[in-house]
């Protein structure tokens, strides 16, 4: 098996959404997959034009010239994984380009789907299974509401199906170096790497551990207490300068 994962996150190798990701992919590893992780933010996708010539003059190739025709030979993968963090309720501005510049993987011909919605044929038999991990600096898992179901349209738009979701609200924890959250964030690195030992050997992730990943790492009402202090300070600290 092999997965590869897309991370749209701006800061690359240095974001909470690559400590997510490299957990997970650990468990995946560890379940005999073959992983990638793609950092977007390294590579040269630029903005679709609109001008359908990977429907017509060039089928199936966009005309621009950048790292786009590689990725997408990647989408032959078993499992392929969208990692992006929250930005406005939504995917990040990176990971939008990435997923509009996936329009040469479709046919333009229309067709209805099982539930009489209007949906592009595939130029290949099927793309691969999906699977969604990201986070946010806000607490409450109630902020992937929109997330949750552009990626349901997505995979439906792919002809595929959803095998694992992860969404972790208070981000921001997972790269702190506090000695009282070690044994909390201890805790929830084995569950990443469960959950993708889980997606290799079963198939999709449990809604078990889908559950607990899904459980607060802190109160509420600590984690807002604590990063309105840290944003005090650090407002502070640049108004004395």
């Amino acid at each position: 098996m092999k997965i590869v994962v897309f991370n749209g996150s701006p800061k690359g190798g240095k974001s909470n959404t690559h400590l997510m990701v490299r957990e997970f992919l650990a468990g995946a590893q560890s379940a005999g997959s073959e992983t990638e992780e793609i950092l977007l933010v390294e590579k040269n996708i630029e903005h679709c034009l609109g001008c359908f010539s990977c429907w017509n003059r060039t089928p199936g190739k966009c005309v621009i010239d950048d790292d786009m025709s590689e990725l997408l030979l990647k989408m032959a993968a078993d499992i392929v994984v969208f990692a992006c963090p929250l930005y406005v309720d939504n995917i990040t501005g990176i990971m939008k380009d990435f997923m509009d510049r996936m329009i040469p993987l479709a046919d333009p011909h229309i067709k209805l789907d099982e539930n009489g919605e209007c949906v592009h044929p595939l130029r290949h038999d099927s793309l691969s299974k999906i699977a969604v991990i990201s986070n946010c600096g806000f607490a409450g898992i109630e902020h992937f509401q929109v997330l949750r179901h552009l990626y349901q349209r997505i995979a439906r738009n792919m002809h595929s199906s959803i095998v694992g979701e992860i969404y972790r609200d208070m981000g921001e924890l997972l790269g702190r170096d506090v000695l009282l959250l070690k044994p909390v964030l201890s805790k929830y690195r084995k569950l990443l790497r469960k959950a993708g030992k889980e997606i290799v050997s079963e198939g999709a992730i449990s809604g078990q551990t889908t559950k607990k990943l899904e459980k607060q790492l802190i109160p509420p009402a600590r984690y807002i207490k604590a990063a309105n202090k840290y944003w005090d300070e650090t407002l502070e600290k640049l108004h004395d300068r």
